[in-house]
């Protein structure tokens, strides 16, 4: 009877404070270029810019973003973003993600459709934000369109 008391008390608690989880709306990305820095037939190293807006009323300071990145619907990359940043209150920011791949024949196929003239290719950058707010859990996010992509 006292184990079943302290267990439903636990749960009150528990499902109280998710209650004060600040509401935050999810960011909108996009993928804005993809540049090949550097590769080989082993591995390929690109600088992909990413744009964030921020629809909320409070500045996002992201931890990371955890992201797998599919280009002309195949696998590409998987990773983290390397440093943290702050999305300041209903703004938005831009900066780059260092992608590195090893997958030799998805880079094939997208350097054949770049060979052939083609500028231009379908993405979908999926993953989650960790945020830096107290109580609020990572935010998943899931953008598609088109990213242009340069040679260097």
């Amino acid at each position: 009877m006292f184990r079943t008391v302290v267990i439903s008390l636990c749960t009150a608690i528990l499902s109280g404070c998710s209650a004060f989880a600040p509401k935050i709306e999810t960011p909108r990305l996009m993928l804005i270029s993809a540049e090949m820095m550097s590769g080989d037939m082993f591995n390929q190293q690109f600088r992909v810019r990413v744009h964030v807006e921020n629809p909320n009323a409070r500045p996002l300071p992201i931890k990371q973003i955890d992201y797998e990145l599919f280009l002309e619907g195949d696998s590409f990359s998987e990773g983290a973003s390397a440093a943290p940043f702050t999305v300041p209150a209903n703004d938005e920011l831009e900066f780059d993600l260092v992608v590195k791949t090893n997958f030799v024949s998805s880079v094939g196929r997208l350097l054949s459709r770049v060979n052939d003239g083609r500028t231009t290719i379908r993405y979908d950058f999926v993953g989650k934000l960790d945020v830096d707010i107290s109580m609020l859990p990572a935010i998943p996010f899931n953008a598609g369109g088109t990213i242009e992509l340069r040679r260097k």
